[in-house]
């Protein structure tokens, strides 16, 4: 049953997206463990327009905010403006305020402006001179980055990095598909005529049915294993947190949830380990001379770290 709603929101994403079946189910993934997503590509490939099939598809409360050099963290979460009738300060609330919020272009802003974000991120909620509002639940960020231009932006630090559960390109189409792309756009955006395929109450309670979802033991020493020698790789200066083990964990019970299961497989964890552990890791700075990447070295760990295989009973 939950396999089939989940198939039909991939579909409704797949109708606007050509050949993006993996995002899409990684976006899936990151929602249905109430992750978010950071989506490092060139301008034009059809970010923001992935994001908002999403949001139509279950029925959500869509918003975007453009980040620029100038944006304040008031811009992002909303203001108190004192109302004289009433001699008071009332809440205005900010973008930030939706179910699937759109933070494009979030390297263009200062640090305190995307620190604006780690309350919502990790709290699901914002504080306004004093007072916490809580956010619409439920509550997913996806953000953008561009990779190839660096004047004029700011990396974002280790500790917002760690608030996104997964990092993932799109990438380019390919001839044929960029043929389709052109031939369902040429008279009107399929996006206008998307429909919700499953309601906010249902994917709520999918988010609490995901956490249901069986990881063996041995499943969880193979990503605590992982995890550890990330921390101990020659080329690593700073290691996987005990947070992204507990990413991995939930990250993979949805992606085992999206695809009918309700138990954790060993290949689930190794698909999924370079999407949610690549930016938690600092490589040395000699690796990164040598043009080592991090999702290398998560190659190299795979390789050698022993895979559980569960025992059949005689």
């Amino acid at each position: 049953m939950y396999h089939q709603k989940l198939e039909q929101v991939l579909y409704n994403i797949e109708r606007v997206m050509i050949g993006k079946r993996t995002v899409a189910e990684l976006s899936l993934v990151s929602l249905l463990a109430q992750g978010h997503v950071l989506l490092e590509d060139v301008p034009g490939v059809g970010k923001t327009m992935m994001v908002r099939a999403l949001a139509k598809s279950v029925g959500a409360k869509f918003t975007r905010i453009q980040f620029t050099p100038d944006l304040l963290p008031s811009d992002v979460i909303g203001v108190s403006i004192y109302n004289p009738k009433e001699m008071t300060f009332q809440f205005r609330p900010g973008p930030i305020m939706g179910n699937i919020v759109l933070a494009d272009e979030i390297n263009r802003t200062s640090p305190k402006t995307q620190s604006s974000l780690l309350e919502s991120m990790e709290e699901g909620s914002v504080t306004v001179d004093g007072f916490t509002h809580k956010l619409a639940k439920p509550f997913f960020v996806m953000a953008t980055q561009n990779p190839i231009e660096y004047e004029g932006t700011y990396p974002l630090p280790e500790a917002q990095l760690d608030r996104f559960l997964l990092k993932m390109q799109m990438g380019y189409p390919d001839a044929k598909e960029e043929m389709e792309v052109l031939n369902r756009l040429q008279f009107a955006p399929p996006i206008d005529d998307l429909q919700p395929v499953i309601t906010l109450e249902e994917l709520q309670h999918l988010q609490e049915e995901v956490k249901k979802v069986m990881v063996d033991e041995k499943i969880k020493e193979y990503i605590v294993d992982l995890a550890g020698k990330t921390r101990d790789h020659a080329n690593v200066y700073l290691g996987v947190s005990p947070r992204g083990s507990i990413a991995l964990m939930k990250s993979c019970q949805a992606y085992a949830m999206l695809h009918g299961r309700d138990y954790v497989l060993p290949d689930d964890v190794q698909f999924l380990v370079p999407y949610v552990f690549s930016h938690r890791m600092i490589l040395k700075s000699e690796a990164r001379y040598e043009g080592i990447e991090p999702e290398e070295v998560i190659e190299r760990i795979l390789a050698r770290t022993r895979v559980p295989v569960q025992r059949m009973a005689k």
